[in-house]
């Protein structure tokens, strides 16, 4: 497929948006959801419940949780909630961006550097593929909006929907684009690898309602996979337009 709807480019000769400061502020983005990490410890380690927070049996959700107290059996007490649920906002909207901003174009060669798009079958069938890729991110990053902005215990059906759209889009998102980046980049099958440990994860956790012994793990085995491969996708996007931009600057002068 690399073949067919990629050729080498001339000095100079790149598909024009790959150095818009679009496709920049769009890959950043992508690499903002790291942040996520950094939140969570930090509320993690203000955690106000008699037992100390684990991330094993731990709910992620429950950090985020307004109030102290119980909630379906499980002692809540997240003093840093508003930081958790603005980290959960924040990891929305830059998903929500790059599907914005990152173009069709862009997601079919942004893993190969030094090639323009040769028309055709096989490039209308990889553009196809990054426009399904750039609707269900932005369903995936809407969702974990939602979660942020509808704590789990004000006893809304949202915040579980959200949480569902985050994961069910996240993964299909990256198994979509580690197939699309096959013929180009070998982070394609750590971004397949991200996306299918998060869909069979969440495919167990449908399964066993997540009664189970370490239902943190299990939640997270379907998160962090998550936030691991986008921001993946947005440093292998950064780097293409950086060195695009970097060719461009040369071309000039």
């Amino acid at each position: 497929m690399r073949d067919q709807i990629t050729v080498p480019a001339a000095r100079g000769d790149y598909v024009p948006d790959l150095a818009s400061t679009r496709s920049a502020i769009g890959s950043w983005a992508h690499l903002s959801v790291v942040q996520y990490f950094v939140a969570e410890s930090a509320v993690i380690d203000a955690w106000g419940g008699p037992e100390p927070y684990s991330r094993r049996t731990g709910f992620i959700s429950d950090l985020g949780a307004l109030k102290c107290g119980i909630y379906e059996h499980r002692d809540v007490c997240s003093p840093l909630h508003l930081l958790m649920d603005a980290s959960f906002v924040v990891q929305g909207l830059g998903m929500l961006f790059g599907a914005l901003l990152l173009t069709s174009t862009l997601l079919s060669i942004a893993a190969r550097p030094g090639v323009r798009i040769q028309p055709g079958a096989a490039y209308r069938r990889s553009w196809s593929a990054a426009v399904v890729i750039r609707i269900v991110t932005a369903i995936s990053g809407l969702g974990t909006v939602i979660v942020g902005l509808v704590p789990e215990d004000l006893g809304s059906p949202l915040h579980l929907t959200g949480a569902l759209m985050f994961f069910i889009g996240g993964a299909f998102a990256l198994l979509v684009l580690g197939v699309l980046w096959l013929p180009h980049t070998t982070v394609s099958w750590f971004i397949l690898v991200c996306g299918s440990v998060s869909f069979v994860a969440l495919v167990a956790g449908g399964l066993t309602r997540m009664a189970i012994p370490e239902p943190g793990t299990l939640e997270r085995l379907m998160a962090y996979p998550l936030t691991i491969g986008f921001s993946a996708a947005g440093l292998v996007i950064a780097q293409r337009v950086r060195d695009v931009r970097r060719a461009a600057r040369f071309q000039v002068r």
